[in-house]
């Protein structure tokens, strides 16, 4: 009987571990990070920088209109905490349906019309410290 006790014991032990680690993972994935300064939304069209948007500035708030080659056109609309494709003429406007983004987790990227939407911490302005380095 005892040694039954003792495996139960453990099972709870552990369980209670991996429920603990599992919460601290999903807190620190939801929890926003990075709001000290804002962020600057980086716009391109075939991999050139075409427009930098600071989201804090108050003045930056519309809504704008992207034309890229072939005639592809993207409206993108600018909030105070976040920007998002509001419209687009490619076929399956994933784009438009991810909606508004307010952190550098996820890109925006309309794949048809080569439009990438990258937001970065704005404190990251002047710094010149590759994030990856390779050889």
């Amino acid at each position: 009987m005892k040694k039954n006790y003792n495996y139960r014991k453990n099972a709870v032990f552990i369980s209670a571990f991996l429920l603990l680690v599992s919460l601290a993972s999903l807190f620190s994935l939801l929890a926003p990070g990075g709001k000290e300064g804002g962020y600057t939304a980086d716009i391109y069209q075939n991999g050139v920088l075409i427009r930098s948007i600071p989201l804090d500035d108050a003045a930056q708030n519309g809504i704008f209109t992207i034309e890229g080659e072939g005639g592809c056109v993207n409206e993108i609309e600018v909030r105070s905490s976040g920007i998002a494709v509001i419209s687009a003429n490619c076929p399956d406007r994933i784009c438009v349906r991810q909606g508004f983004v307010h952190d550098s987790r996820l890109p925006i990227i309309c794949l048809p019309n080569r439009l990438v939407i990258q937001l970065r911490p704005a404190s990251e302005e002047g710094s010149e410290v590759p994030d990856i380095i390779a050889y």
